[in-house]
């Protein structure tokens, strides 16, 4: 039997370069030079790299938003410029610029009307992304008032919409608590099983770790490195064995001499320890009672974004 055709990349990138201009149209910075990039179709992809890296410029690149100098860029087979391409993309950027006049349920509206959904397919997602987010409760407040974590979750249900092909969210955890953090990173992986391709920027590098399969290191506008994170970050000068502590501290001291005896080398003896995040959220999920304050939990993944309800138009 013949393998089905390996989809394209998501986004691929050939020697692609950015040079900004001054007034005179002379150099001014190159933030982007001779970058190699491809982001696997289904994916989920970290752009990582300090403040002034190159990063924004890459996302902003893959959104149409900046034109290359120079190099070659696709996004979802197609120019960054396509509209069709276009169509196939949420956003979600670090600072989320909202109405503060609106109301979550009036900008999700607002931005259902510029995709052109039809109303009954619009109101149906509305509800299901409200109630992903956590935000049923605060659908008629205006948002000028909310949190920058709450507001965070409006930017977030923007974002997924119009059910797009390739998600690029910019530092997605930033003003969320941690339980808002955890829920994201169980939603990004949701959406990459759905078989979504996720591109996140985060200087959270232990978020990265908990979803993202692939990623990418620039600095001063050179891509340092690439890869899958298993392959990038394995040590295989080191091996780690890890097994119940024995109630007779004896045993423990007799097997760890005979793997001194066996390898020739000294080993080192600790208790792991678990992550905070787990242990944080197991305390909160204890304490929490009916009347208690705090963000509502969200929701699992919106049906229409699971794929388990065929919509309609009207």
């Amino acid at each position: 039997m013949t393998a089905p055709p390996a989809s394209p990349p998501a986004v691929r990138a050939e020697k692609l370069c950015k040079t900004f201009l001054d007034f005179w149209r002379r150099p001014r910075v190159e933030a982007v030079r001779g970058v190699d990039l491809e982001v696997p179709s289904g994916s989920v992809f970290a752009l990582l790299g300090p403040n002034g890296s190159g990063k924004s410029t890459i996302v902003k690149m893959v959104l149409g938003l900046l034109f290359p100098t120079s190099g070659t860029l696709e996004v979802l087979g197609a120019s960054p410029r396509s509209v069709e391409a276009k169509r196939r993309i949420g956003y979600l950027p670090e600072e989320s610029r909202l109405y503060p006049q609106l109301t979550p349920r009036e900008t999700l509206e607002f931005h259902a009307r510029l995709f052109g959904l039809p109303r009954a397919v619009a109101r149906r997602r509305i509800g299901e992304l409200l109630a992903m987010t956590g935000l049923e409760h605060a659908r008629d407040r205006a948002v000028g008032g909310f949190s920058k974590g709450m507001a965070r979750r409006v930017g977030l249900a923007q974002a997924l919409l119009n059910d797009p092909d390739l998600v690029l969210l910019d530092e997605p955890s930033s003003g969320l608590d941690p339980q808002g953090a955890r829920q994201i990173k169980d939603l990004i992986l949701a959406l990459g099983a759905r078989g979504k391709t996720v591109v996140l920027t985060s200087h959270l590098l232990a978020d990265v770790e908990d979803v993202c399969s692939r990623i990418a290191i620039v600095f001063n506008g050179v891509l340092l490195a690439q890869g899958a994170l298993d392959d990038l970050l394995e040590r295989r000068d080191r091996t780690c064995l890890s097994f119940p502590t024995p109630e007779d501290p004896a045993r423990l001291e007799r097997a760890v001499g005979g793997v001194r005896r066996a390898l020739g080398c000294e080993p080192e003896v600790m208790h792991p320890r678990q992550a905070l995040e787990p242990y944080f959220l197991e305390l909160v999920r204890r304490a929490r009672t009916p009347g208690a304050t705090g963000a509502v939990p969200s929701a699992p993944l919106a049906p229409y974004l699971a794929g388990g309800e065929k919509e309609k138009d009207p």
